[in-house]
């Protein structure tokens, strides 16, 4: 293609096309992709900030590579919407994060060149890891990157990644894609070491300034510049003490990398040049990139964080920031807030989502005692049980589908030895856009399979707050307190609670009862009282373990119903069917909850089609009750 000719993303045959352009023809398309990118989430919703800051990056490695012979794999995956731009799905990309469009997220049932599924963070380097060794004993010469922030290498999956990928001689490229921010700007040893490796940027100018010279030297530049960038180590050394670094070989050189770096994420030049030296290495390297995290939008430049992840329409309404006053986890946060400053044992704990969970709130009242210990959920809860066994009340707030990855902690290091700690898990339930990986769907099933755990799901916020104070204060060992993303919906105290059992129980004079727990709850009751059902009305707050009162309430009808926002298998539903088949119930039970994995839509839409809706549980309740 000419040089001076504008192209356009619409008429490329992509990614093949890449390799046929000027750079100049891809710092346009760049530009456009800014511009898409901007678009299409400002209407759809997802991640800006760190697509915008790898725009130039994504761009590089497919004109270096070939995917899908080099395979890409995405650490998380929220970075990699211009590489699906890239890989032909520009037609498709306005259907992001929407009901039957794609994903936010690399997803292989989508395209063959996302290599491996993504959503949550750290794992990138082990899977790239295993795809390497895979095609070499296949082999297959051709390479595998790994895309990775800063904010993932605070992950301990990653330091056995790269403990094991550095001694693998696989022809293995690992990029750090270094913007100094996860979420929250990034803390801890690991962040202060990467801003002095930031540093040897003077010994990479330097560097080339020597070979420069020696180049332009007449007959002896050439001999001497051989001589000397043979012995790389005396140079370095030399090179560090000239420009104040501190010498020695880095961590990633110790571990078998080839080191190179920093470059700059946005010099699409000197990315393709990295980038090339890399895969003519042959054996593991690992290239630092410097990226600016919101690259080409003002607002996102000065302020990442907000925008981060957005919700739909959140730019047009000019209010990016994570977390409305309005919701669970803003009360949630003030909450503990309140409470941490009359109890001087109680602590926050968040892994890098300090804005997103409402731990900000506790962050500025009692700095001393708040936690950020990066994305880093299995140190978080060993942690928190530490602090627990010396006399501390530490509180964890993380996402449900983020809590997975610390199962073997809250058994072996809490529940076993009944540690009182407290798990705030937010976003409970149906989240919506982000799909499969983010869905808060798993955390009943598993908490309830782990003996000594307590699990509040209150559906108001007047019942969250006495939820808080139950699990810090009355509880023994594992404490939760699960809630929905978003508000309370105008739902408070519309049932009457009984504190001693932690229920609310409507009776309407059916032989039909009807079971629900959080904002499920609430609507069950609101079916019930707006149709003409005759079944009465059960709503849990403390949903485990199951109180004997449920158990007695419910042998008192001939059909029970359970709704239930989370998993069938190993549900709360299943709990009571176990215990009324033990205590002799006749009646029929049936549960209407969540089966497989959910897919991007909003979460309306998700709870329509499992029959969790008003109308759905109407409909349901009409066909079962008498």
């Amino acid at each position: 293609m000419k040089d001076n000719k504008t192209v356009r993303l619409k008429e490329l045959s992509l990614p093949y096309d890449l390799k046929k352009l000027s750079h100049s023809q891809c710092i346009s398309l760049c530009r456009e992709i800014r511009s898409i990118l901007i678009e299409t989430v400002a209407e759809n919703g997802g991640h800006l900030a760190s697509n915008l800051g790898t725009v130039e990056l994504t761009m590089a490695i497919h004109r270096v590579f070939s995917s899908p012979f080099d395979k890409i794999v995405w650490d998380v995956g929220h970075q990699a919407y211009t590489h699906k731009l890239l890989t032909g799905r520009y037609s498709e990309f306005s259907t992001l994060r929407t009901e039957g469009g794609i994903s936010g997220f690399a997803k292989p049932t989508e395209s063959e060149h996302d290599i491996f599924i993504s959503g949550h963070s750290s794992n990138s380097i082990s899977a790239a890891c295993g795809i390497a060794r895979a095609m070499r004993l296949q082999g297959d010469s051709h390479n595998v990157i790994a895309v990775i922030g800063d904010g993932a290498f605070t992950g301990g999956m990653v330091y056995e990644g790269l403990n094991n990928a550095g001694k693998s001689d696989d022809n293995l490229i690992v990029i750090l894609n270094d913007n100094e921010m996860s979420i929250s700007k990034n803390v801890g040893a690991l962040a202060k070491y990467l801003s002095a490796l930031r540093g040897r940027k003077a010994y990479v100018e330097a560097k080339k300034s020597v070979e420069k010279a020696l180049d332009n030297t007449p007959i002896v530049g050439k001999p001497v510049k051989e001589a000397v960038m043979a012995s790389k180590d005396a140079v370095r050394w030399l090179l560090y003490r000239s420009s104040g670094q501190p010498s020695g070989a880095t961590m990633f050189e110790n571990l078998g990398f080839l080191y190179l770096g920093p470059v700059d994420g946005h010099d699409l030049k000197s990315l393709e040049e990295t980038l090339s030296a890399a895969k003519a290495a042959k054996k593991p390297v690992l290239i630092h990139v410097s990226t600016v995290k919101g690259k080409g939008y003002r607002p996102a430049e000065k302020n990442p964080g907000a925008f981060h992840g957005l919700a739909p329409k959140a730019m047009q309404i000019g209010d990016p920031e994570f977390i409305s006053s309005d919701s669970f986890s803003a009360v949630f946060g003030n909450e503990l807030a309140k409470l941490g400053k009359s109890d001087k044992r109680i602590c926050g704990i968040t892994a890098a989502m300090k804005y997103g969970t409402g731990l900000n709130k506790f962050a500025e009242v009692c700095p001393d005692r708040f936690f950020d210990v990066g994305i880093a959920e299995q140190h978080a809860v060993t942690f928190a049980a530490g602090l627990a066994v010396s006399g501390m009340i530490p509180v964890f707030a993380v996402y449900s589908s983020f809590l997975q990855r610390a199962y073997d902690q809250i058994i072996h290091d809490a529940a076993i030895s009944r540690t009182h700690i407290v798990l705030g898990i937010d976003r409970a339930g149906i989240v919506g856009e982000d799909g499969e990986t983010h869905q808060g769907l798993f955390d009943v099933p598993m908490l309830t399979g782990i003996p000594n755990i307590t699990i509040f799901s209150p559906s108001d916020y007047t019942e969250l707050r006495l939820c808080m104070r139950k699990a810090l204060f009355d509880t023994p060992s594992v404490a939760a307190v699960r809630y929905p993303r978003g508000s309370q919906g105008g739902n408070e105290g519309m049932m009457k609670l009984d504190r001693d059992n932690m229920l609310c129980y409507e009776e309407h004079g059916g032989k039909t009862l009807a079971i629900g727990y959080g904002r499920t709850g609430c609507t069950v009751a609101e079916a019930v009282r707006e149709g003409d059902h005759s079944a009465d009305v059960l709503k849990l707050v403390k949903i485990f373990p199951l109180e004997r009162a449920v158990i007695d309430i419910c042998m008192k009808y001939d059909r029970i119903i359970i709704f239930e926002e989370s998993l069938k298998s190993g549900g709360i539903g299943e709990h009571i069917a176990a215990m009324l088949a033990d205590s002799g119930f006749k009646g029929s039970v049936r549960i209407n909850a969540v089966k497989g994995f959910v897919k991007q839509a909003k979460t309306e839409s998700v709870l329509k089609r499992f029959c969790l809706d008003k109308s759905g549980i109407s409909r349901i309740l009409s066909e079962y009750a008498e």
